[in-house]
């Protein structure tokens, strides 16, 4: 058993208040989980079968839980897509997850459209490092809308490059109810743990306009009522009014992006029991992206103006906020800690924040047995100094501040005298995705 004593602060993931904050106390590790959580016990004797750690100059929080990833996706412009359609592609969704777990602080993400059954047995399998997945497997939308990045010359026969078909990946693209529905059977039949849509156009895709349709409220209505037929919910991408509310009405659970959200709309969220995913971090990053057309940087500049007060708006009005990175451009796998700074600074407390990353983002993708620091969970957790006060800044563990990440018990970075690492390479983040401004 592996005891870390008298541990400096300890967020435990249960909350959004003081209350989930403690001090002096031991965390106890039997194998893969959570054994006790106590008050420090200074005359505890510890037998030699079990390892003690001096966590007094230690901050431990919960493994960060990822709500919106995408481990297929290397970049958005058309050698990143090209690399990730080739025969390499696995070698660089390797590197993702590893990346993902081992400097992100990542130990669970929601990837909401690119991977596939097979890529989350291999994680399952220890064939490969990386967080546990819960996969949506498609980003589905009609013919031309968001999930189609056919490029804005429409007068060739090329398929889309995000996400086309591939063995236990049907394709995205789907247009009329029926086809709708079919489509969620066959994802189910994938072995998806939700579905995702497209609501609205996106910001990103190469030719649709935010204040145009995506699908229709009948096609909506069909993949979400496929889905709980299932036992599935339904994630959508949404940045317009009309694409939000439509979403609301129809039977999505989890609305994302949320850039043009007010008042009026948070209010039928909630009564609906929506929750939201603001995906704050890249929205912020986008405009010093490099590359991007003229058309797509036009609708960057409008979310820009507007996504901000929308997370404010759904603080106030009592939505539930989960932490997604949405992690598509250069630099932003293995920094996912980055998306609970972003919620920060658009107006979050910090502790609403990690308790999206953590606790509250383990009930609502469905995996109950992490998210917190309590007996009999999965020992998932990050060890950091106390010093960089990781709770407040999230950004310090980018900068040093963390020490270890441990999923199931294990650790991956070796950064504990007396915490024996699982085998691991060094991360390779800065020759492939190098550091945003």
């Amino acid at each position: 058993m592996l005891i870390l004593r008298n541990i400096h602060t300890l967020y435990d993931g249960a909350s959004a208040d003081e209350s989930s904050v403690h001090h002096g106390v031991d965390l106890f590790i039997d194998g893969e989980r959570i054994h006790d959580r106590r008050p420090h016990d200074a005359e505890l004797a510890i037998g030699s079968e079990h390892v003690a750690v001096d966590a007094s100059s230690l901050t431990i929080t919960p493994g960060i839980i990822d709500c919106h990833g995408h481990i297929t996706v290397l970049g958005l412009d058309p050698s990143s897509m090209d690399t990730m359609l080739g025969s390499t592609m696995m070698l660089y969704v390797e590197r993702i997850l590893h990346t993902t777990l081992v400097d992100g602080g990542c130990t669970t993400v929601r990837d909401i459209g690119g991977a596939t059954h097979w890529m989350k047995r291999l994680v399952e399998d220890d064939v490969l490092f990386g967080p546990r997945l819960k996969i949506a497997i498609c980003m589905l939308s009609t013919t031309g809308g968001h999930a189609d990045f056919r490029g804005p010359d429409r007068c060739h026969g090329t398929v889309s490059k995000l996400w086309p078909d591939l063995e236990g990946r049907p394709s995205s693209i789907v247009d009329g109810p029926w086809e709708c529905r079919k489509r969620v059977r066959e994802i189910a039949a994938c072995g998806a743990d939700l579905i995702k849509i497209c609501a609205s156009p996106g910001v990103a895709s190469p030719s649709d306009k935010l204040e145009h349709r995506d699908f229709s409220a009948e096609e909506i209505e069909a993949i979400c009522d496929e889905a709980t037929a299932r036992g599935l919910r339904v994630a959508a991408h949404a940045h317009s009014q009309t694409g939000i509310e439509m979403a609301i009405d129809h039977g999505v659970h989890d609305i994302q992006h949320i850039s043009f959200m007010d008042e009026r709309l948070v209010e039928k969220a909630h009564a609906r029991g929506c929750t939201v995913t603001p995906t704050s971090w890249v929205m912020q990053e986008l405009p010093r992206a490099d590359g991007l057309s003229d058309f797509v940087m036009e609708k960057v500049k409008q979310v820009a103006e507007v996504h901000a007060k929308a997370t404010q708006y759904a603080a106030s009005g009592g939505l539930k906020i989960l932490a997604g990175t949405d992690a598509v451009l250069p630099g932003m796998h293995g920094r996912n800690y980055m998306e609970i700074k972003a919620l920060i600074d658009e107006g979050l407390t910090s502790l609403a924040a990690w308790h999206g990353a953590t606790g509250l983002a383990a009930t609502e993708i469905g995996q109950h047995d992490t998210g917190t620091l309590a007996k009999g969970q999965r020992a998932d957790l990050l060890i950091a100094k106390a010093s960089d006060d990781v709770l407040a800044h999230p950004e310090a563990l980018g900068a040093g501040a963390l020490l270890e990440v441990m999923k199931d018990g294990h650790a991956y970075r070796g950064g504990i005298e007396g915490i024996a690492a699982r085998t691991y390479r060094n991360s390779c983040r800065h020759q492939l995705w190098p550091d945003l401004p």
